[in-house]
């Protein structure tokens, strides 16, 4: 039976959680990116409330910082690897880290070594691809001394493993760019503009275009492009780390 008193209830909880959502709303944009003990304390609410609040809204946590910090969905510009950077704080399309590698890995046509790896996601990742490779979700090659991170599907890996060969090859035959690598770094510093040579040499591994960090750095000088390498960073800097 149909009772006065139960839609009211209802249609008061439902009002006061929109207005719970519009706050959490205005609080991210204060403060695009947010950890959820910021949010408790905007909200006034307890740990619970602020999650029931949260699922009805579009939000993504960081893969970075143990998942403390928090934001919009709408908010990230995801990069061509599907990653959001606000200040040091990572966001993934993918979610969580382990997932991202796995994606990584798999989309990489010529796999993925550790520091590649670590250069895009700016993290240590070497305990994560070790739970990786031991729960079977990527699979492992050691080729020339280094580990290099392969599809879970053997044959795909097969053709992974293929593919960075031939890199390594075409690399030690012509220690020079040709016109074809030069282009794919252009088109990275387009897509890329705030990255290191060693940033965006590691991206184009990933897409299957192997070059140096020092590679790169020669192309920007070539061009004059200013670009700052992951030596050269400023002495205020240097200062902060000291």
């Amino acid at each position: 039976m149909w009772h006065k008193d139960d839609y009211m209830s209802r249609h008061t909880d439902t009002t006061a959680g929109d207005a719970a959502a519009d706050a959490l709303r205005e609080c991210f944009k204060i403060k695009p990116v947010t950890r959820f003990d910021d949010l408790c304390r905007a909200l006034r609410c307890s740990p619970r409330t602020v999650f029931r609040v949260l699922k009805r809204v579009d939000y993504l946590t960081s893969f970075s910082h143990t998942g403390r910090y928090f934001t919009l969905g709408t908010v990230p510009r995801f990069d061509e690897h599907g990653l959001w950077f606000h200040d040091q704080v990572g966001f993934s399309q993918d979610g969580t880290l382990r997932s991202t590698l796995v994606r990584l890995i798999e989309q990489s046509p010529a796999g993925a070594t550790h520091e590649e790896l670590q250069t895009i996601v700016r993290l240590r990742v070497h305990d994560t691809l070790r739970l990786l490779v031991a729960a079977r979700l990527v699979g492992r090659e050691l080729l020339d001394a280094v580990f290099v991170y392969l599809h879970s599907d053997p044959q795909k890996a097969r053709s992974q493993i293929s593919r960075r060969h031939q890199l390594r090859a075409k690399h030690s035959a012509q220690p020079s760019l040709d016109p074809g690598q030069v282009i794919a770094v252009l088109l990275a510093v387009i897509r890329q503009p705030r990255a290191t040579a060693g940033q965006l040499a590691a991206s184009l591994a990933l897409h299957g275009t192997s070059v140096t960090e020092r590679q790169v750095e020669e192309t920007f000088a070539r061009y004059e492009l200013g670009k700052k390498t992951a030596g050269s960073r400023s002495r205020r800097s240097k200062r902060r780390e000291d």
